[in-house]
């Protein structure tokens, strides 16, 4: 049981880790090509990492017909409405800014959760959710200068919004297929719906592009972790944990965002930001002081059962 918890958690972090990278990746792509252009071979890449892993483990991932409709309804929210969001708004704002957007999901997702899966909010959850996003927004502050375009916040808040009810889909959906056969569906539909985007505003602009070895291997490695690793991790942890708890390790993905970005990108690592990082884990630790409580109850409970045996 302690190992399959260290499990789910390191799974969390990597999922997170993958998400904050992809933000940079984002930059760097934009390079080389357009938003939709990006994403579009982005997906490519996955669906076909995920059918060669299928095929090379021998799994049957049939899925029942009911059941396609709901994951083309997944795959409309993410990663297709969620991916228009992110991607377009990545293109006006900075990395940490567009991070610390996105790590408002959880700040949204309890109260939906609770609605719709009937899931129970703790107050050590409410009050860790707070106290990781007010870290949040020390982080950005130092970012924040200006140049980030209302238009590109409104369009990750887009993204957030369709993120909240990918989640609560998912969940129901988590405990009939294995994540990889739910991530390679969500992709394939996804590709399905970005088509005629890629088709119709940057397929010119694609083919009279200057192509690079650097340009398609960073988009490669989003399609590798960010859009399979990631998103596998993190349907396998919501099937364990929950959406709520899971989406309590979102608020890493500014910290991954900063550090990665200050090394990778150079921009702007401030005391403020290492504050609110601090503050931001802190907050996490607050959001698991329930759960350690029962842990620890139930761990006395069983040493008097086997005292009194």
């Amino acid at each position: 049981m302690k190992n399959n918890k260290f499990v789910v958690i390191l799974a969390a972090v990597l999922a997170m880790f993958f998400w904050g990278y992809s933000f940079v990746w984002y930059k760097i792509a934009y390079l080389y090509y357009k938003p939709f252009t990006v994403i579009f071979f982005r997906l490519i890449f996955s669906v076909m990492l995920l059918i060669i892993f299928l095929k090379l483990k021998g799994k049957r991932d049939k899925v029942a017909q009911k059941d396609l409709l709901r994951l083309m309804i997944m795959a409309f929210c993410e990663p297709f409405c969620y991916f228009i969001g992110e991607g377009l708004g990545m293109y006006y704002v900075s990395s940490t800014v567009g991070a610390i957007i996105i790590a408002t999901i959880p700040l949204f997702t309890p109260f939906f959760a609770y609605r719709y899966l009937q899931e129970k909010i703790h107050f050590s959850l409410i009050l860790g959710l707070l106290t990781s996003f007010v870290g949040v927004f020390l982080i950005v502050q130092g970012d924040y200068d200006g140049s980030n375009s209302l238009k590109g916040i409104l369009l990750l808040v887009f993204a957030v919004i369709s993120a909240v009810v990918y989640g609560i889909l998912l969940k129901k959906m988590s405990h009939k297929y294995s994540a990889f056969t739910i991530v390679k569906y969500q992709n394939i539909f996804g590709l399905i719906y970005f088509v005629p985007l890629f088709l119709i505003w940057e397929l010119n602009h694609f083919l009279q592009a200057d192509h690079q070895l650097a340009g398609i291997a960073v988009i490669f490695q989003m399609a590798l972790f960010a859009s399979t690793l990631a998103f596998v991790f993190i349907t396998y942890v919501i099937k364990n944990i929950g959406m709520s708890r899971t989406n309590l390790f979102t608020n890493l993905i500014p910290v991954f965002t900063a550090v990665i970005a200050y090394i990778v990108l150079k921009e702007q690592f401030s005391p403020l930001k290492i504050l609110g990082i601090i503050i931001v884990i802190s907050g996490l630790m607050i959001s698991e002081v329930r759960n350690l409580n029962k842990f620890r109850k139930k761990r006395f409970v069983f040493r008097e059962v086997i005292k009194n045996s």
